[in-house]
């Protein structure tokens, strides 16, 4: 097992521990294959109740994919990166249809492929310092691991808001979105994980919500509810920037700031799979859409770009091309939604 994942059991509590703090916890390919082969084990023995995820360091459970690696292994063709996300997204199908109760810590950080591996969960936790976002439209892609089908079915048109903007949010706002169950104070934490150890091994997800508070702070994005349904219930993003410039709130002028610097091929891409994700049967439907994605998002200059101004260079300043939602054709997008060579499940 790799050292950057911890596996062990306490009691009947099966816990797979993140273990990059340097980076965030951020994933690769080994933590990926270690978390599955642990999955696998802890759902076939009857002396598991449980299982809990959760990062090491104080700064957040997962910051993503190692999209850092992704970068640097670009001459190298679409190979690793494909099978870097065939991986994930299988981890993400097994833990949406784990048949025990898989609880995450949402604990700080929370981003990317870092809600591939907890909101999927059946008992999701986030604290008073969770900032959870899917900031992939920043760097020339798309909310991928599933975000697809979990934010379609967020209230209203909250998840399109989310995965078109890329904003973080807090674990009320997580609740709000359903991409979280209970809101626990960060100290509280390990009090919460020795419960967990003591479980029997008859222990339910019902058993589990036992102990979680049911208060919930307000969230702040309840007050733009009727806004963001209104502004973001358009199927072409070009409409949406339109619906928001006829706002004359601050909020919508903000929004309008944050939406000009993303990738404009990436948020059409991620709003033609979110209105996908509506009419789909399950989760695996649209991760099997991501994937075909994918494979157009690695053979491209797009995303390479968006990590160079992000995470290489920081110069943040990337060059996007197309530069403008006007200039996305129905031609440039729909290579991104060719069926893929490879079928995942």
């Amino acid at each position: 097992m790799s050292a950057e994942l911890g596996i062990e059991t306490k009691g009947a509590l099966g816990i797979i521990r993140l273990n990059r703090p340097k980076a965030i916890n951020a994933l690769t390919l080994e933590m990926v294959a270690g978390m599955d082969a642990a999955l696998t084990r802890f759902a076939a023995d009857p002396a598991i109740a449980a299982v809990l995820v959760s990062g090491e360091g104080e700064r957040g459970l997962c910051a993503g994919g190692d999209i850092r690696a992704l970068y640097d292994h670009r001459a190298e063709g679409t190979g690793p990166g494909l099978a870097f996300f065939a991986a994930e997204y299988r981890l993400n199908a097994q833990i949406a249809a784990f048949p025990k109760p898989y609880i995450a810590f949402m604990d700080g950080i929370t981003m990317g492929g870092g809600v591939g591996v907890s909101a999927h969960g059946s008992v999701r936790i986030v604290t008073e310092r969770t900032r959870l976002a899917m900031p992939e439209t920043g760097i020339g892609f798309f909310p991928d691991v599933g975000a697809s089908w979990l934010l379609s079915r967020a209230p209203g048109e909250l998840g399109t808001y989310l995965a078109l903007t890329g904003q973080i949010i807090g674990g009320a706002d997580a609740i709000l979105a359903g991409l979280a169950d209970a809101l626990v104070e960060s100290t509280s934490l390990p009090a919460l994980r020795a419960d967990l150890e003591a479980l029997p091994a008859s222990a339910t997800r019902a058993d589990i919500i036992a102990l979680l508070p049911r208060e919930v702070p307000e969230a702040k994005l309840a007050a733009h509810l009727e806004l963001i349904n209104r502004c973001f219930a358009f199927d072409d993003a070009s409409q949406i920037v339109q619906a928001l410039a006829r706002e004359g709130s601050a909020f919508a002028q903000e929004t309008l700031a944050v939406l000009a610097q993303k990738s404009p091929t990436g948020i059409q891409v991620a709003l033609r799979l979110l209105r996908a994700a509506r009419a789909s049967a399950d989760v695996r439907e649209c991760l099997q859409r991501e994937y075909a994605a994918c494979a157009q998002v690695l053979a491209t200059g797009e995303f390479y770009e968006g990590v160079r101004a992000a995470v290489v260079d920081k110069d943040r300043q990337p060059k996007w091309n197309p530069a403008s939602l006007a200039e996305i054709t129905p031609a440039l997008i729909e290579p991104y939604f060719r069926p893929a060579r490879a079928q995942l499940f």
